[in-house]
């Protein structure tokens, strides 16, 4: 079976997260990815880790090719050029203007090949009072709004997952991928642009659209009450979670499950509307009976009465899911020096073409001699552009 994009090739010119993780997720589906890197350190996120091979590093960046190059002298430009006019995607994350600098930026590069699409990541957007700002993931979740519906605003805690940027990069390959179809119609590239900002602000639509309707500000507490979501600790300290939603028979069966069948009859929990309003004094007295047994127990009870119901799990937990294992979540590639890596795989699968695991994340530069000799360049220059730190 071939990948949906086999056949196209990609050069990224990212660092970090937004933009690999936005050409991982096209790789995953049979593009073909060369990732441009500063010779010697090579993505920043090289450097979290030892021998510039890490988790980090790693879990956005399979199914790729290394290729160092400096940018800032002329034949590394050069070398780019040449590149940018045979593929049919460039993603690059850099401060806006930087690639206008380089020379290397959309209206440079659609001379050479009017058919390539240009994807553009940014913090907060090409222009405006922002732009020039450094944008990086916990901004773009404080300014989008997100972290405010995630936290306490009162004792604000930061999340433990990089939000915004791996919203950026999935709306970026959603942008691409568009832009891919359109030209399939056109004939023509173009410009697409995402940022940190755009994308958590798009992303928060539920919070928003109560915004607007009602103009009062949504907080943490807003939609955890109106789902009728709870989280409790059992007996012996496992924490499991209860989405009751709108179906009544899942609030009548939950209140049979824990016993208090008197609850039914409670004036302040007649209806959906009265349990929002009495939220926190409902919460208390589940809490209160969650306490009295093991997650098990209580998991076991409510699976039976079919209400919504999950412990609340580590990532641990996750990868020993029996589901989660059915599900084929987990990815174990072997890169032929540096060994086995495991990593979360792609959520996404095809009746007719294929999500692929092909290459192992490189190490730095691996892909050089291979990439640029397709090129045309020669040994001689290669081995003299060593000397000189162009690659």
């Amino acid at each position: 079976m071939r990948g949906a994009l086999e056949g196209i090739v990609v050069l990224e010119l990212g660092s970090y997260l937004t933009a690999p993780y936005a050409a991982m997720l096209l790789a995953d589906l049979g593009a073909e990815v060369v990732k441009i890197e500063p010779p010697v350190f090579g993505d920043p996120f090289r450097g979290w880790g030892t021998n510039g091979y890490n988790s980090t590093f790693c879990c956005v960046n399979r199914n790729k090719k290394s290729v160092t190059l400096d940018l800032k002298t002329d034949a590394g430009r050069d070398v780019f050029l040449r590149l940018a006019g045979r593929v049919d995607v460039i993603i690059e994350n850099g401060r806006p203007g930087v690639v206008q600098k380089l020379g290397i930026d959309y209206d440079s590069i659609r001379k050479l090949n009017p058919r390539v699409i240009y994807c553009s990541i940014s913090g907060f957007g090409q222009d405006g009072p922002y732009c020039d700002r450094p944008g990086y993931d916990t901004i773009g979740q404080a300014m989008g709004g997100l972290l405010g519906l995630v936290t306490n605003l009162n004792a604000p805690q930061l999340a433990g997952i990089s939000f915004s940027d791996h919203l950026t990069g999935i709306f970026a390959c959603y942008g691409i991928q568009a832009a891919l179809f359109a030209r399939e119609r056109t004939g023509q590239g173009q410009k697409v642009e995402t940022s940190l900002l755009q994308s958590t602000v798009s992303f928060v639509q539920e919070a928003a659209a109560r915004y607007f309707a009602t103009s009062e500000v949504p907080r943490r507490e807003t939609r955890v009450q109106a789902a009728q979501a709870y989280a409790f600790v059992a007996q012996d300290g496992r924490p499991l979670v209860i989405h009751l939603s709108s179906p009544p028979k899942f609030w009548e069966s939950l209140i049979e499950v824990v016993g208090r069948p008197e609850l039914r009859t409670d004036a302040r929990f007649q209806d959906r509307d009265g349990r929002r309003r009495h939220y926190e004094t409902l919460r208390t007295i589940l809490a209160e009976a969650f306490a009295t047994k093991t997650r098990e127990v209580w998991l076991e009870r409510l699976r039976e009465h079919d209400v919504p119901c999950a412990p609340l799990n580590t990532l641990e937990d996750v990868f020993a899911d029996p589901q989660v294992q059915r599900l084929g979540m987990t990815v174990e590639m072997t890169h032929p020096t540096m060994g086995r890596v495991r990593l979360s795989g792609n959520p996404i699968q095809f009746e007719q073409t294929l999500v692929s695991y092909r290459l192992a994340p490189p190490a730095l530069g691996e892909h050089t001699d291979e990439v640029l000799t397709a090129l045309g360049y020669d040994g001689e220059t290669l081995q003299r552009w060593r000397q000189e730190g162009v690659i």
